[in-house]
């Protein structure tokens, strides 16, 4: 009498695990760098908050404001600004203004923890940059790619 196999060989089970793990060597990796770039996300959400303000002030005072915190409330706040954003500072530089956020220390990403993204103007605000920030700058792969310029103040 034949006996029919049921289930699957020791060989079969092998190469289905072997399988997972090399889908998983590559997915891994690629989900941290998306949840990187969803966290800097917040930090040129934010930075992008002060726009508007700088701007006003500029046109109405043909001058920058001393204070990042004049124009924008945000800025104002000590630490922990968002979710992951610790710090939104502003500061004049000639004829340029930065809008920098600095993510927190913890609680996120090991890749853009304490990094910076900028984004400055040159022309008063009509015009705004976005890209790494001078110190800290977080490497531009975190970035999204409208957000790569170089020259931050």
């Amino acid at each position: 009498m034949k006996t029919l196999q049921k289930g699957f060989t020791l060989i079969e089970l092998m190469i289905v695990i072997a399988i997972i793990g090399i889908l998983a060597a590559i997915a891994i990796p690629a989900y941290q760098d998306y949840i990187a770039r969803s966290q800097m996300s917040e930090g040129i959400q934010l930075s992008g908050g002060g726009e508007v303000g700088i701007a006003e002030f500029y046109q109405t005072n043909s001058r920058y404001p001393t204070a990042l915190a004049s124009v924008y409330s945000t800025a104002a706040t000590a630490s922990k600004v968002g979710r992951y954003v610790d710090t939104v500072t502003g500061a004049a530089s000639g004829s340029s203004y930065g809008i920098t956020s600095t993510m927190q220390a913890t609680g996120v990403n090991a890749n853009v923890a304490s990094k910076a993204v900028e984004i400055w103007t040159t022309d008063g605000g009509n015009t705004w940059h976005c890209g790494p920030a001078k110190t800290a700058a977080v490497p531009e792969k975190y970035l999204p790619a409208s957000c790569r310029d170089t020259g931050a103040i």
